[in-house]
């Protein structure tokens, strides 16, 4: 069967499941961002007009969440898994790898839904509906609303409204197709207020936010004649200015822009104290010429072809090697024996 097919077979499957089943309790990926939250919130709200028993699992150690999604209504949120797992259907959204869930009980539950777009999503659940194609895991969320003749809530038009327009960069990203503008042409007729979202997700930005802009720019460097550009971001940096770790969003953005980057790179110490020792590295590519969810899987993590992240525990200057060398093997076909990175 072609990926196609399998891909309407797979819807076919989740339809039926989230019309036969009862009992939810539905997860996402840890470090959330506008698609994993707007799946999620859309999510819960459209098994609860569906009549369904369901929760919305994010763990404490989420909160608190980034202050621009605190225009999100949690109804149904639960922050330890439920003690009737095992009689759940667990529904992933917008998670490429179980592993990227903090709660392993929820792999307990009576069936998996993996639903995502990830090219790289692991396949780990039971029935698993990734459609790499898709801009965002709103978009398959949506579909799956149409599918079920559900007709939405301002309130589920909103939260997949944000997941759109964060995972494609407001319709600016590679990912973003025909299917994205039909998609948001319904949610606007829904009542979708798009300049109150705009001023939540990207205005009224807290002084410590720019601060942290600020000290990041000036921390840039630039390694393989400009092809990598990175700022490594310090757990003392985010407490000189007063920044939480959320606020380093959008931060790579900048670096992306900058003429001659192949990949923009952003490097942040954890500051929480049980992962003290931790970086949180995301990578973003300008083009198709590198592929930053191979560097990332290599390191235990993920992502898109143009976007990807990982967790490691190696020091600034060997990630910056390590970044450096994967990198030149993919523009030109080099081995990874090849000279170390130099300052542009």
């Amino acid at each position: 069967m072609s990926q196609a097919g399998d891909t309407a077979a797979s819807r076919e499957q989740v339809l039926e499941r989230l019309r036969s089943g009862s009992r939810f309790v539905l997860a996402t990926h840890e470090n959330l961002d506008g698609d994993a939250l707007g799946s999620l919130v859309a999510m819960q709200a459209l098994l609860s007009g569906l009549g369904k028993d369901s929760e919305m699992f994010i763990p404490a150690s989420e909160f608190p969440l980034p202050h621009e999604y605190a225009l999100f209504s949690l109804d149904g949120l639960i922050q330890v898994p439920p003690a009737d797992i095992a009689e759940r259907t667990v529904v992933f959204l917008d998670c490429g790898n179980i592993d990227r869930n903090p709660a392993g009980v929820l792999q307990d539950g009576a069936h998996l839904l993996n639903i995502d777009h990830h090219h790289d999503n692991t396949r780990f659940g039971t029935l698993n509906h990734v459609v790499a194609t898709a801009s965002c895991t709103a978009e398959i969320v949506w579909d799956l609303m149409n599918g079920l003749s559900f007709t939405p809530t301002r309130e589920i038009a909103e939260a997949l409204y944000i997941g759109l327009i964060t995972d494609t960069g407001r319709f600016m990203y590679e990912n973003t197709g025909p299917r994205a503008h039909q998609m948001a042409a319904q949610l606007l007729e829904v009542g979708v207020d798009v300049q109150g979202i705009y001023r939540c997700l990207y205005e009224e930005m807290p002084y410590a936010k720019i601060k942290l802009l600020a000290l990041a720019l000036s921390h840039i460097q630039r390694f393989n004649n400009g092809e990598l550009t990175l700022v490594s971001l310090s757990a003392e940096d985010f407490q000189s200015t007063q920044a939480q770790s959320s606020h380093s969003e959008g931060i790579i953005d900048h670096l992306r822009a900058i003429e001659g980057t192949k990949v923009a790179a952003l490097v942040r110490e954890l500051t929480a104290p049980e992962r003290r020792g931790q970086r949180k590295v995301s990578l973003r590519a300008t083009d198709d010429d590198v592929d930053v969810s191979v560097i990332a899987r290599a390191q235990g993590g993920g992502g898109h072809r143009r976007a990807a992240g990982f967790s490691t525990t190696a020091e600034v200057g060997e990630l910056i090697s390590r970044l450096g060398r994967e990198i030149d093997a993919q523009l030109h076909e080099r081995s990874k024996t090849d000279p170390e990175p130099t300052l542009a």
